[in-house]
């Protein structure tokens, strides 16, 4: 089963939390959930700091959004080890944003603080996932580092990408 990391914004988007999308992009997130439901592995991490990332988009209710029911659906299958994969990243010492597992490279210094949870989860899963983006551009511009440290981002809305 192939395995997906999903970054906050695509939850954002299919909760109508994002502001400049089109239908195209709307309808890309929601059919992006909808298969990492049914059809992969999604990676998160150990330590929770996906879904408290998550609950500031989503409602823990699982309701009435289709990204609410996808994160309580996520939350309760968490433990489930054929839907999920939990893997430990390492905060580190001098920043808790930053991450031992995230990529030692000065072109990726200016690489968004809080994104940075999504590529040490990747890099530390065993299956090599996507990671999913929707509308962060800090994902477009710094694809090509990303990609040099074998990081794939699967871009829903490319429409939306500038560079």
């Amino acid at each position: 089963m192939k395995a997906v990391v999903i970054e906050t914004n695509v939850i954002a988007v299919v909760n109508q939390h994002a502001d400049h999308i089109d239908q195209d992009c709307m309808l890309a997130c929601i059919d992006a959930l909808q298969i990492a439901r049914q059809k992969r592995k999604i990676v998160i991490d150990s330590g929770s700091l996906f879904f408290e990332e998550y609950f500031r988009y989503a409602s823990r209710s699982g309701q009435p959004r289709l990204g609410d029911f996808f994160v309580k659906w996520l939350w309760d299958n968490q433990a489930n080890d054929r839907r999920c994969e939990r893997v430990n990243i390492t905060p580190s010492d001098n920043d808790p944003d930053n991450f031992e597992e995230f990529p030692d490279d000065p072109e990726l210094q200016g690489f968004h603080r809080d994104d940075r949870k999504f590529v040490a989860v990747a890099v530390a899963s065993r299956g090599k996932p996507n990671i999913l983006n929707a509308v962060d551009t800090d994902w477009w511009y710094f694809r090509k580092q990303l990609k040099r440290h074998n990081i794939l981002i699967k871009f829903l809305c490319p429409q939306l990408m500038r560079g």
